[in-house]
């Protein structure tokens, strides 16, 4: 979900993903538990505020609040909450709102009908939709596109007379990269983007369960059996009536995020029969292979870099070692630190082993370079630990364009690889040597990315953006000389007028 206003540059290093979803539909069984675990399963994807919206066959109750899964709910909140259908939503929000509205579930009426959304993504059009549905005199409480979703949808089902009609028109609007769950009283929908930017999977949960997430991960915590993928463009409902399948809008060509494979998604998650784990310990053998080193020990940034770390080290035949410590009890807080507490950032999370890499030559692998902040850091507290080389490698390949469907780099700026050249950024994080994996290698170790048997969005690497972006939506992000490539136009119905578009949609 992105915000309207446009905030400071985060500080942390890597690239976040915002959101998580999860839907439930189970009549006889605990849905707000199994809405609970599900988001725990997916606290990776968004610490910063989480909710549970449960439909009981008669009205739809939502609780969320700021804080993790576990601070938000209690045991009597999930007791208080027996249902048949629930959606939960765990998000990590830019820059921008950050109180108890800017929390999903969104929850919202279409006329005596309450439902709530959970959306992971950002849609690049929603400040354009947002005005032209306040024009129309629709209330907004935030200024999330969220929010712009549910009241697309609440407008066009008003005038279809169904919500899934409702859905579908409102999809043929919308534009950007997006995952959403949506929860009435009785039934439950779902449905993606028609690139594929943002990953939905679509679980069985016994003889007449059924469950939707993000990852497979969820599906494991809850029982579930991984079906599919929810198609782009496709929308699913489960009710009493069974579960149905429709498109919502024509798909585009695929367009999967590719940091799903290097960094968001957990590594146990499945795709395409393959665990991430896998891709990523390929990842690192194949960065071994570019840019090999002569050193002592291999060691990880924990723990998103250990699968291609291993990788590395194995290729190479060099040993792979714990150099670093995590510190897994650190919680998001919102209290804002001073900029001395800010550098002390990394130091609470990570602290270097002496023992381990002292006298000895390092490579230090990573999923990723965005902003040097952090690696800069690193390489100083392993050589001030004893290490007398540093070299640092990157599992992905250069960081060097924004993203505006649903991942927080707000603004070119940002990004290391945009400003510096290799050696520049060498110099900056004071390393031996950098090496970053290249395109080709990355897509040589995804499904179907080699072969080109499967599209993938690399407009973080490339500039190429799947999904055209409204001018007004990325003026002032880039830097001089950097122009965005768009590789297809925005949809004639999004251009439209909504009460246009509502006739031509009609008519179809």
């Amino acid at each position: 979900m992105a915000e309207i206003k446009a905030g400071t540059a985060s500080e942390a290093e890597g690239l976040h993903e915002e959101c998580g979803v999860f839907g439930v539909w189970a009549p006889g069984r605990d849905v707000a538990r199994i809405t609970y675990f599900a988001l725990r399963a997916l606290q990776h994807r968004g610490q910063e505020s989480a909710g549970i919206a449960v439909g009981d066959g008669r009205t739809v109750l939502v609780r969320k609040d700021l804080g993790l899964v576990t601070q938000v709910f209690s045991d009597a909140d999930l007791s208080a909450m027996p249902g048949k259908v629930a959606c939960g939503h765990c998000r990590y929000g830019t820059a921008g709102a950050k109180g108890w509205e800017s929390a999903q579930p969104h929850l919202s009426t279409i006329d005596d009908v309450i439902v709530a959304l959970a959306h992971n993504g950002t849609l690049v059009n929603f400040d354009a939709l947002r005005r032209e549905l306040i024009e129309m005199g629709i209330p907004f409480r935030s200024n999330t596109d969220s929010e712009v979703a549910a009241k697309l949808i609440g407008h066009f089902t008003r005038r279809a007379g169904r919500l899934r009609t409702g859905i579908a028109h409102a999809m043929r609007m919308l534009e950007g990269g997006y995952a959403m769950v949506l929860v009435r009283e009785n039934a439950l929908y779902a449905f993606r983007d028609p690139h594929g930017i943002r990953p939905l999977v679509l679980g069985r949960l016994g003889d007449d369960g059924w469950v939707v997430a993000s990852e497979t991960c969820a599906l494991d915590i809850s029982g579930a059996t991984f079906v599919r993928e929810i198609e782009p463009g496709e929308i699913v409902r489960v009710s009493d009536d069974g579960i149905r399948s429709e498109r919502g809008c024509k798909p585009g060509c695929r367009a999967d995020c590719i940091f799903e494979h290097v960094y968001f998604s957990r590594p146990d998650s499945v795709k395409d029969g393959e665990s991430f784990y896998l891709m990523r310990h390929n990842m690192g053998r194949r960065l071994a292979q570019e840019t090999p080193v002569e050193a002592d020990l291999v060691i990880s940034v924990p723990d998103s870099g250990t699968p291609a770390a291993e990788g590395f080290a194995q290729e190479l035949g060099i040993p792979f070692g714990t150099g670093l410590i995590k510190n897994r009890y650190v919680a998001r807080t919102f209290i804002q630190p001073t900029q001395e507490l800010r550098q002390m950032g990394v130091r609470l999370k990570l602290n270097a082993l002496p023992d381990v890499v002292r006298g000895k030559r390092l490579v230090m692998v990573d999923d990723s370079i965005v902003r040097g902040t952090t690696s800069r850091q690193i390489v100083r507290m392993l050589k001030a630990a004893g290490a007398t080389e540093v070299h640092v490698r990157s599992a992905s390949p250069m960081v060097t364009w924004p993203c505006f469907y649903g991942i927080d780099t707000g603004s070119q700026e940002q990004l290391i690889a945009a400003r510096m050249s290799l050696e520049e950024i060498r110099a900056h994080i004071e390393a031996d040597s950098v090496g970053f994996l290249s395109i080709e290698g990355l897509l040589n170790c995804v499904p179907g990315g080699a072969d080109g048997t499967r599209g993938y969005c690399k407009a973080c690497f490339t500039g190429e953006y799947p999904v055209e972006i409204p001018r007004s939506f990325w003026e002032e992000r880039f830097l001089p000389g950097f122009e965005p490539r768009n590789l297809s136009a925005a949809s004639e119905t999004s251009q439209m007028p909504i009460e246009q578009a509502e006739k031509v949609l009609s008519q179809e």
